[in-house]
C-alpha cells in the first residue's frame, strides 16, 4: 500500500438520522480531536441530507458524502452498490455475515468492507486475499473494544486479533474506525491507537488505517474528476476535442 503520511487523520462516523448526533456536530468535535476529515458512512435507508460542503466551510474539516450499504444478501447489496456507487465520495459495504464479507472483498466498485467480524460475520485466508486482489479496504472496528464490556470486549479483542493477522499476511489495504453513532463515540488518533496495541497493532499502523480513509477520499474524487484520463493524465486546460492531456510526471 502506498505510504499514506502525506494525507491527514479521518474519521468515519454515523450522524443523524442513522446516529444521535448532526454532522456539523461531528464534525466540530472531529476536529477538537485534532482530525483533518470525518466520512459520513450513514445506511442507505437512512441518508444523511446535510451539505457537506457548508459544514466543511463552517468547521474547517474535511466532510465526506459516503454511504454504507445494508442488504438482505449480495443480490441485493449489489443493485444498491450499482445504484450508489456513481452518487458518493466513498461506498462500504454493511459487513457481519459470510456472504456479504464475501460479496463486499469480491467488488472492486466498494471501498470498504465494513465490521466483517460483527455478528456471524468471519474472515479467512480467502477473503483476505480477495480484498488484496480487489483493493477493498477491511475495516478495523474499534467500537466493540471501546464500547463494549466483559465477554462481549473479550471477543471483539479476539476477533481483531485474528483480522489483523490476516490482512498483515495477504497485505491487504485496511481503515480504522470507531464507528461512531455520535459525537461522544469519537476518540482521538492517539487514544485509537492505544486502544489498537491492545489487539497487537503498533500505533504507526493505527495511524496508517486512519489516514487510509483519506487517501481513499483523494484517489476517488480524482477518479470522478471530470478532467481525470487516468492516473497521472489529466485532460489538457484548453482541450476542446477531448484529444490533448496534460501529464503528470511527479505521479
Amino acid at each position: 500500500m502506498t505510504d499514506g503520511r502525506a494525507f491527514g487523520f479521518y474519521e468515519a462516523v454515523h450522524a443523524r438520522p442513522d446516529g444521535e448526533s448532526t454532522v456539523r456536530r461531528c464534525a466540530a468535535h472531529a476536529a477538537s480531536l485534532d482530525y483533518d476529515g470525518v466520512v459520513v458512512r450513514n445506511h442507505g435507508d437512512a441518508r444523511s441530507d446535510a451539505d457537506v460542503d457548508a459544514v466543511s466551510d463552517e468547521t474547517g474539516v474535511d466532510v465526506v458524502d459516503g454511504l454504507e450499504v445494508r442488504a438482505d444478501s449480495p443480490q441485493q447489496a449489489s443493485g444498491y452498490v450499482g445504484n450508489y456507487r456513481p452518487k458518493y465520495t466513498v461506498l462500504l459495504v454493511h459487513g457481519g455475515t459470510n456472504a456479504m464479507n464475501r460479496f463486499a472483498v469480491e467488488q472492486e466498485r466498494v471501498d470498504v468492507l465494513a465490521h466483517p467480524m460483527r455478528g456471524d460475520g468471519d474472515f479467512n485466508h480467502v477473503l483476505a486475499k480477495a480484498a488484496a486482489e480487489h483493493g477493498v479496504r477491511v475495516e478495523f472496528d474499534l467500537s466493540g473494544v471501546l464500547r463494549s464490556t466483559g465477554g462481549q470486549r473479550v471477543q471483539a479483542i479476539s476477533d481483531l486479533r485474528k483480522l489483523r493477522e490476516l490482512v498483515e499476511q495477504y497485505d491487504a489495504p485496511y481503515v480504522v474506525s470507531a464507528d461512531g453513532r455520535s459525537h461522544r463515540h469519537l476518540r482521538g488518533p492517539r487514544a485509537l491507537a492505544a486502544v489498537g496495541e491492545q489487539v497487537g497493532f503498533s500505533r504507526e499502523q493505527v495511524e496508517a488505517g486512519l489516514r487510509e480513509w483519506g487517501r481513499l477520499v483523494a484517489r476517488n474524487r480524482e477518479v470522478t474528476d471530470p478532467d481525470y484520463v487516468e492516473p497521472g493524465v489529466r485532460r489538457g486546460r484548453y482541450d476542446e476535442h477531448a484529444d490533448a492531456f496534460d501529464v503528470d510526471t511527479d505521479s
